[in-house]
């Protein structure tokens, strides 16, 4: 039997008064493509961040990858990865300061974190610039 890539079950999550998912159960097969839509209130912008382990829900099971977000959160941050619609680039920032930015978000150490920057950047083309900037 395949483990489900989601698995939710009684999902729940209220701020305050306001419920935002409201027993949410679902299953989601590995290896598809699956859109979570809904309308604003629904619950679809407070489920993701659920699943991704960025917030906690107040009741109910999920799993990610077999995993569950509450007690497991590091195996879930592991299998996964989350972006936003729109960029999530400082432009106030260098390139090299977003992606050292990043790795440290990640949880790598600045020596890590300087070195695999420099590998992704020197891959992608880009060099620093005079100055170091």
């Amino acid at each position: 039997m395949t483990v489900a890539a989601i698995q939710a079950s009684g999902l729940v999550k209220t701020f305050g008064t306001t419920g935002a998912v409201d027993g949410l159960d679902i299953t989601v097969a590995q290896c598809g493509v699956f859109g979570l839509l809904g309308p604003n209130g629904a619950g679809p912008t407070t489920t993701i961040p659920i699943l991704a382990t960025l917030t906690r829900p107040d009741a109910g099971l999920a799993t990610v990858l077999g995993h569950d977000v509450r007690a497991d959160p590091l195996a879930v941050r592991a299998r996964i990865s989350l972006t936003g619609q729109f960029a999530t680039l400082d432009d106030t920032l260098t390139g090299m300061e977003n992606v050292l930015l990043q790795a440290r978000l990640l949880g790598l150490s600045r020596r890590a974190a300087r070195q695999r920057a420099g590998e992704l950047l020197e891959r992608s083309g880009w060099r620093m610039p005079p100055g170091g900037r």
